[in-house]
């Protein structure tokens, strides 16, 4: 499996795992009140801050344990990765206008800020699924 494939699952579980422990977090302490009442901020800035390190330290474990030059990429490992990283955009600005329609309703930042995390999570794993579908299926279809 080529390093960038592994960049890619770990980025997946990363992406989830921090998605889904900050949503169970939220809901936890929503009870029976509004979710907008419900304190998230922090918890959103250390879930994304815990997936940022852990998503660099598995990227270094993975590099030490594949030995010299196991993170060489070549031409077809930056020509998936542009693309995938192109697909996993369109997400972010789908979240970006979404956040922008909702900001300009006036509703609560709690979800707007919501809308923005969902978006950049729904992104890393688009972009990481069309990269792993991209290896596995020898690249992507020349138009």
């Amino acid at each position: 499996m080529a390093f960038e494939e592994k960049r890619a699952w770990v980025m997946i579980l990363v992406s989830l795992g921090a998605y889904t422990i900050y949503v169970a977090t939220v809901l936890g302490r929503a009870g029976d009140g509004p979710f907008a009442d419900v304190a998230y901020a922090g918890t959103l800035l250390w879930t994304i801050g815990g997936a940022i390190v852990a998503a660099i330290a598995a990227n270094i474990a993975m590099a030490i344990a594949g030995g010299h030059g196991a993170d060489r990429t070549d031409e077809r490992d930056r020509e998936i990765n542009q693309v995938g990283e192109r697909i996993g955009q369109s997400i972010v600005v789908i979240g970006a206008l979404a956040a922008l329609v909702m900001a300009i309703a006036e509703l609560r930042h709690f979800w707007i800020a919501n809308a923005v995390y969902l978006a950049f999570v729904l992104s890393a794993v688009l972009s990481s699924v069309a990269k792993i579908m991209a290896y596995r299926k020898g690249g992507f279809q020349t138009w």
